[in-house]
């Protein structure tokens, strides 16, 4: 196996497992809440500017560059999204589910937006560069660089995949999952609902935003043109595929749905001319659209599904979501 093929398989997994991060959080404000969440690019790219700004060196035509190390861009990311992600859920999280996508859409709007056009900021149009990467030291070895920012990658997800199973199996997220499928039985038992999604919301954004700030500092370069619509559509497009409300699901559909777009992508290369190679590139949204059609038909929960976690207490059991159990503990 050649070194060119491992350093590019692990530049893909790179890649797939930052979109792996998004949809982590995506799940725990959908999948496990049933909130409806279509502005995921405008929380990703706030994650990405925020660690732009605090790790990039100093720029006289431009705020921020405050030189700070990569680990604190990425912490300082992920609050600053969940705080504003608090803010935002604060006023629109009473809406029914279809007011909130319209809401949430149009928070996106607002920060590509203020991307653009606060250049003294942003950069404006011509974004940010010369974001500091992680091992950069190692550049000029592409396979020690690309599997280093892998092993970063990877630590991450599987800090994150611990940590968010525990919340979906404790009390927390069982009330979670209470509210998702019947608020007023949740209400009558004492859980404010608000409240709830509220925290939901902020903890999924800050997600996001952390995988904004990680994506940033992993390709080295932002700009407003990397948070549009289609970011979105990418995201909910890997967590329907994988198993909303599963987090396995969620990083096998990032890592599936990633790999669709990419070999489209090599193949509108490969087959059309330079010329004609802009308008082809929709071909990556019919494959994407076709395989998720072929997901709904043949499993509509998603190819892993949501599993019913059951309190430990009751023996640990974790129920698919046809009701056979599928990991009980023996007596």
């Amino acid at each position: 196996m050649s070194v060119e093929l491992v350093s590019y398989g692990a530049f893909f997994l790179t890649m797939a497992l930052t979109y792996a991060i998004i949809c982590l959080g995506l799940n725990v404000q959908w999948g496990q809440t049933g909130l409806f969440n279509v502005g995921i690019a405008g929380f990703v790219a706030v994650g990405a500017y925020v660690s732009a700004l605090l790790t990039t060196p100093d720029d006289p035509n431009r705020f921020g560059g405050f030189g700070l190390p990569i680990f604190v861009g990425w912490i300082g990311g992920a609050l600053a999204t969940g705080l504003v992600s608090f803010l935002i859920g604060a006023l629109t999280i009473r809406l029914r589910a279809d007011y909130l996508a319209i809401a949430t859409f149009g928070v996106a709007v607002v920060v590509q937006l203020a991307a653009l056009n606060l250049e003294p900021i942003t950069g404006g149009p011509f974004g940010i560069g010369f974001i500091p990467r992680p091992f950069a030291d190692y550049a000029g070895d592409p396979l020690v660089f690309s599997l280093a920012n892998l092993g970063i990658l990877v630590a991450i997800v599987l800090v994150l995949y611990v940590v968010l199973e525990r919340l979906a199996r404790s009390p927390w997220g069982r009330v979670l999952r209470a509210i998702r499928e019947d608020e007023q039985a949740a209400l009558a038992l004492g859980k404010s609902a608000v409240k709830f999604r509220l925290q939901a919301f902020a903890i999924g954004g800050g997600i996001m935003g952390l995988a904004g700030a990680v994506q940033a500092h992993f390709i080295g370069f932002i700009a407003p043109d990397n948070y549009v619509p289609m970011l979105t559509f990418q995201v909910w497009a890997m967590l329907i595929v994988g198993g909303s409300g599963n987090n396995k699901g969620a990083i096998l559909g990032a890592v599936l749905v990633w790999g669709i777009w990419a070999m489209s992508a090599g193949a509108v290369s490969e087959l059309f001319s330079p010329g004609q190679q802009a308008r082809a590139a929709a071909l990556q949204i019919v494959m994407i659209g076709v395989a998720l059609c072929a997901i709904l038909l043949l499993r509509p929960r998603g190819i892993l599904g949501e599993e019913r976690v059951v309190s430990r207490h009751l023996g640990g059991a974790r129920l698919p979501t046809d009701g056979k159990t599928s990991d009980a503990k023996s007596s």
